[in-house]
């Protein structure tokens, strides 16, 4: 009996000294909480002008590239790259005898065939005159049918014969037109006022014409007094753009300069639209133009960069761009529930459903954190636009609210929701991360 009670005691004391121990230890460990140390803003008003930002080239608004339509030698070439030209100047002088050969051949086969027209015409009128004559004879049966029919059929025969050599002199006309065509064609002129921004061929060098699939490229003519930049946006921004926007351009050749333009044009199809690309993780791409406002000494393929204004907000509702933070919503898990599992084995329909929406991986939510006394708050909130400083909150959060602003690290990754903080300033090396 006596075993018995201090048995009893000995339970007793030590269950009292567990919990000692884990009191005590607890009370260690709320010592020793690492406190985050952050900095903080209040939820305030502004007005925000949403940016897409683009990189690109600066190009002439108008540039034509000169190519012949016919072959042969260039006998001349008065342009230098650089110089100026004038709307009708002459550029190219491709070796003109072949072609002035081919005209004066066309030439006499046109003549020819007008001569063998006239000739027909006078043929026919004969065979009209007498048969008209022989008609008569018949009708007052003077000659016979088969001497009337012979007169009928030879001027059947005229009639088609001068058909026949109008339909040649229309061919020979043809001709004749194609080879002058052909021969203009080597006299190559400037087709707008500008400068010739590129040279590719030399005096003496042979070129393809247009026929000849592409053609040789003799040269580029642009227009330096009207410029645009041409920058390639993606999928998700283009659709945020539209004609008339106005944007903010740094050229990297004018460094202490700023121009400003407007949006001109959009790409319909994407710069890669149609071709088999050899990577799947390919950007896809759409061309802007933006019409420069300013005239400067550009020059083609300078480079851009293009800040867009696309949407507007008017006293929204706002906190710092780097407040806001993704985080997995409350009471998320990945692992399947029991119930899910128990479905599977017994194939309930229904329950199995579950089990599979319960496997899906859950989807990060935007938050931020909310300062409440010496701890933070985690609250969901729906974005709207955003400039490089600040960023619209359309739900969540309320004006005068106080929310953390950084450090980077301590938002992105160490703070959760109850976690206890110290305002002050952030370490530089928090700051870099």
């Amino acid at each position: 009996m006596a075993k018995s009670k201090r048995r009893r005691k000995i339970i007793i004391f030590s269950v009292i000294g567990i919990i000692l121990v884990v009191l005590v230890a607890a009370s260690i460990l709320r010592k020793h909480e690492v406190v985050v140390t952050v900095q903080t803003e209040k939820v305030a008003r502004r007005n925000l002008t949403e940016l897409v930002v683009a990189n690109g080239r600066i190009q002439p608004v108008t540039q034509v590239v000169i190519s012949p339509e016919v072959a042969g030698e260039i006998v001349e070439l008065p342009v230098k790259e650089g110089c100026q030209v004038k709307k009708g100047d002459l550029l190219v002088q491709i070796k003109p005898d072949n072609y002035q050969a081919s005209r004066n051949s066309a030439e006499a086969s046109f003549k020819s065939a007008l001569a063998n027209r006239t000739v027909a015409q006078a043929e026919l009128d004969k065979a009209e005159s007498e048969f008209k004559r022989n008609e008569e004879l018949f009708q007052n049966k003077l000659v016979s049918e088969s001497v009337f029919i012979d007169f009928k059929t030879a001027f059947e025969v005229a009639k088609l014969r001068y058909e026949t050599s109008e339909h040649q002199a229309d061919q020979a006309k043809f001709g004749l037109d194609k080879a002058m065509d052909d021969l203009s064609k080597t006299t190559i002129v400037s087709p707008i006022d500008g400068t010739v921004v590129r040279l590719q061929s030399q005096l003496g060098e042979r070129v393809l014409g247009t026929s000849f699939n592409k053609g040789t490229e003799i040269m580029t003519i642009a227009d330096l007094n009207e410029m645009e930049a041409r920058v390639d946006i993606g999928e998700s921004d283009v659709v945020l753009i539209s004609p008339g926007q106005k944007a903010r351009l740094e050229v990297d050749a004018f460094k202490d300069r700023k121009f400003t333009g407007t949006v001109s044009e959009i790409a319909n199809s994407s710069k890669n639209a149609g071709q088999i690309s050899s990577s799947s993780q390919e950007a896809t791409k759409f061309e802007v133009k933006i019409r420069v406002n300013e005239k400067e000494q550009f020059r083609p393929g300078m480079s851009v960069n293009a800040e867009i204004e696309t949407r507007y907000r008017t006293n929204a509702l706002t906190v710092p761009y780097v407040s806001v933070t993704t985080r997995l919503p409350k009471g998320a898990t990945n692992s399947p529930s029991a119930n899910g599992a128990n479905a599977s084995e017994t194939g309930d329909v229904n329950a199995v459903k579950t089990d599979r929406k319960s496997k899906e991986t859950p989807q990060p939510i935007e938050v931020v954190f909310v300062v409440e006394g010496d701890h933070v708050k985690m609250v969901p909130v729906k974005i709207g636009i955003y400039d490089e400083d600040y960023m619209e909150i359309t739900e969540g959060v309320t004006e005068g609210q106080e929310v953390v602003s950084g450090g980077y690290k301590a938002v992105s990754r160490d703070l959760e929701d109850g976690r206890k903080i110290r305002k002050g300033a952030v370490i530089a090396e928090d700051k870099k991360s």
